[in-house]
């Protein structure tokens, strides 16, 4: 009996001298079957800022991206996302989008905020949403570019600050630090039995993921048009810096 709660008891202690971030790995990819991989992550720069770790001084997602290993080493291997995230504990955790992973669509942060109230107002269930201070994402149920394409070709027009996240493409994920602020969940995952309705908001951000199911997403062609309408608001006026097939 000694012997079983000693096991207990150094499995708990494992389990709480784990980072964050690797709790979130792992569940991501063991237990959702989510590939994954360490984004570049920061490093220190002149006074308090940090700076990406990749080698381009003007990098646009500091930290936010893959870089070594490149983004085809994502996996689900609970072994490989040990060791990395036991080597680099802060890195951020970076899901390969598409093929049996999900997919994601991004928007700027304001038009993501009216997005989401668009839809509760019309009682649309969403899948769960991530958040950065500048930009937030919809995951999505995979996709095809044909099924994309047939979708955006329908838009009057599509907005460039409007971004698809498919097939060789990828999306950072809770709780990620980067350069624009930690990631997290403007709208927690859901398991697919969990009945819809409800705003995740906020209350969402710091919920326990580990044990839960895996979680439910929503097919592109529910989300696209009102992501394209509140995009388009979001930047004044249709056709500023964007194409009728900007994806």
């Amino acid at each position: 009996m000694r012997e079983i709660l000693g096991r207990r008891r150094k499995l708990s202690l494992r389990r709480a001298g784990r980072s964050a971030v690797l709790t979130a790995a792992l569940t991501y990819a063991t237990e959702w079957q989510w590939p994954v991989l360490p984004g570049v992550g920061l490093r220190p720069g002149i006074g308090r800022v940090r700076e990406c770790g990749c080698p381009d001084p003007d990098c646009v997602v500091p930290g936010a991206h893959p870089f070594d290993p490149g983004l085809l080493a994502a996996t689900t291997d609970a072994r490989m996302v040990r060791w990395w995230w036991t080597n680099r504990p802060e890195a951020p955790v970076v899901l390969a989008t598409g093929g049996r992973a999900p997919c994601a669509v991004s928007l700027p942060a304001v038009a993501g905020a009216r997005a989401l109230a668009a839809f509760d107002r019309a009682g649309v269930r969403l899948g769960p949403v991530v958040a950065t201070p500048t930009r937030w994402s919809l995951l999505v149920a995979p996709y095809s570019l044909e099924v994309l394409g047939e979708l955006l070709n329908s838009q009057d027009w599509v907005p460039g600050s409007l971004r698809f996240h498919g097939e060789g493409g990828y999306a950072v994920l809770p709780p990620s630090p980067t350069g624009a602020g930690r990631v997290r969940w403007e709208r927690a995952p859901r398991p697919a039995g969990a009945a819809a309705g409800g705003r995740g908001g906020r209350s969402g951000a710091g919920r326990r993921l580990d044990g839960l199911a895996r979680p439910w997403l929503p097919d592109v062609a529910s989300v696209v048009d009102v992501l394209v309408e509140q995009s388009v608001r979001s930047t004044g006026t249709p056709g500023g810096g964007g194409s009728r097939l900007a994806y």
